[in-house]
């Protein structure tokens, strides 16, 4: 089978052979049809974290495919079942955040294309019980996405306790962004976009922002501000000067939710005003398997749309790299064995 390696940190991945894999008891080998690149990925690949992957690294964790084989024990999947392999790969199921519902808390957890060997590969083991099903209706090609994008700002929305007629300011909008619009409009916000790319903010107005903001043309706390203030900041970007301006665009009572975890990122506010003016700072990690379930039965009433373009794993370095350039609207995805139904970028511009 084909993997993309990671062998050292900075290092380009490596496309080569491995033996495909069989399952240990209580996992699944999965064929896999697509995978979502994440920048997650990326920081794994560069070792930008504190607690650095070992490598050799297959990494990815928005892997979708059919299962081929199921290991000992395994009795709540089925050989052909459709499944996803998010980021949250195996937790104890025993602590008190599992026992809470909690379970992306969890102390013993490991992390797809972390901890193990993630989706860059044609085929992929994974814990049975956090293979999540994807049901009828949802693409793989849409489903890779929804896989992580989709359940970190799902669970973000979520956090940031966003009650109807607020607004909600969206700082950084790509794949996540694209699908945090949408969720925001879901529970019935008023949403402010806000990124440095016309392109993106062009996608999130067609999505349903109610307003967008430029940040590279003016200043989206002045911007923020004359349209009233946010109620909530969701923060998706990375830029270290997005933090502070997230702070500053909140109103009394705000919530600013962290997401994006910049290379050694530490955030600095004024104690005075989150004090008098009842700022709460929330950080959210990705989200449960019942947040995924519930973000997979949204995508399959038609109540989201996923914007994708596909590439071959062949293209992995280069496909970095447009991320990093900022150039990519929304989420790449790399597509496997169903190449021949999922639509190529040239299909796609065709099909417009």
């Amino acid at each position: 089978m084909r993997t993309a390696v990671v062998t050292a940190f900075g290092a380009p991945a490596v496309v080569e052979e491995r033996p495909i894999p069989h399952p240990g008891p209580g996992q699944v080998m999965v064929r896999l049809e697509t995978c979502g690149l994440c920048h997650t990925d990326i920081h794994a690949m560069h070792g930008d974290w504190p607690v650095q992957p070992t490598l050799p690294l297959v990494p990815g964790h928005e892997g979708v495919g059919i299962i081929e084989e199921l290991g000992e024990g395994v009795t709540t999947r089925t050989v052909g079942q459709r499944v996803a392999m998010p980021w949250l790969g195996h937790a104890c199921g025993d602590c008190r955040y599992c026992v809470d519902g909690r379970e992306n808390l969890c102390e013993k957890q490991y992390n797809n294309g972390y901890a193990v060997d993630g989706g860059y590969a044609e085929y992929m083991l994974a814990d049975a019980r956090f293979a999540v099903p994807v049901p009828d209706g949802v693409t793989p090609l849409d489903a890779a996405p929804l896989t992580c994008a989709g359940v970190t700002t799902y669970a973000a929305i979520k956090n940031a306790h966003i009650t109807p007629g607020e607004t909600v300011a969206v700082f950084g909008i790509g794949g996540l962004g694209h699908l945090a619009v949408q969720y925001a409009r879901l529970v019935g916000a008023k949403v402010i976009a806000v990124d440095v790319t016309q392109e993106k903010l062009d996608l999130a107005t067609e999505l349903g922002a109610d307003h967008v903001v430029n940040a590279l043309e003016t200043d989206p706390v002045t911007a923020i501000r004359e349209l009233g203030g946010a109620d909530a900041a969701v923060i998706l970007a990375v830029a270290p000067q997005v933090f502070r301006q997230a702070f500053d665009a909140l109103n009394r009572g705000g919530r600013l939710v962290l997401v994006s975890l910049p290379a050694g990122g530490e955030l600095t506010v004024p104690i005075f005003d989150t004090v008098l003016k009842g700022i709460s700072i929330i950080g959210s990690i990705v989200g449960t398997r019942q947040d995924l379930v519930e973000v997979f039965d949204l995508h399959a009433a038609g109540r989201t749309r996923v914007i994708t373009k596909t590439r071959d794993l062949a293209q992995v370095n280069e496909s970095i790299d447009e991320v990093l350039a900022g150039t990519v609207p929304a989420r790449l995805v790399f597509a496997y064995h169903t190449a021949d139904v999922v639509p190529t970028e040239h299909e796609e511009s065709a099909a417009i």
